[in-house]
């Protein structure tokens, strides 16, 4: 019996329709336990390019998996932290990072 959900005939798509951009994942991950701000996240994926990442954010934002916090002081300072609902993928988010732990090591050694 498929589950469907609006657009999605599977959950699976849903969840990838969420996390599945290029850095989204991996933003969420470095989120996890603290707040950061952009230019921290940067640091934190520097293949990423200012575009990508901003709009990555955005997605993230929109989707209600991210707060984005602008402080008015010169300059601006923008924080990101996760909201409760982005808090509530960290399980999966830690099984990919097992997963990705273990597929290096037995791959790369």
């Amino acid at each position: 019996m498929a589950i469907t959900c609006n657009s999605f005939t599977c959950p699976v798509e849903a969840t990838i329709r969420l996390i599945g951009g290029k850095y989204k994942a991996v933003i969420l991950w470095h989120l996890m336990n603290s707040t950061l701000r952009y230019s921290e996240l940067h640091r934190r994926m520097p293949k990423a390019t200012d575009k990508m990442l901003a709009q990555q954010l955005r997605e993230l934002e929109k989707d209600g998996l991210i707060h984005r916090e602008v402080y008015p002081v010169v300059p601006p300072r923008t924080e990101y932290s996760l909201t409760d609902f982005g808090k509530s993928l960290a399980p999966i988010l830690e099984e990919m990072c097992n997963w990705g732990e273990q597929y290096l090591k037995d791959t790369f050694g």
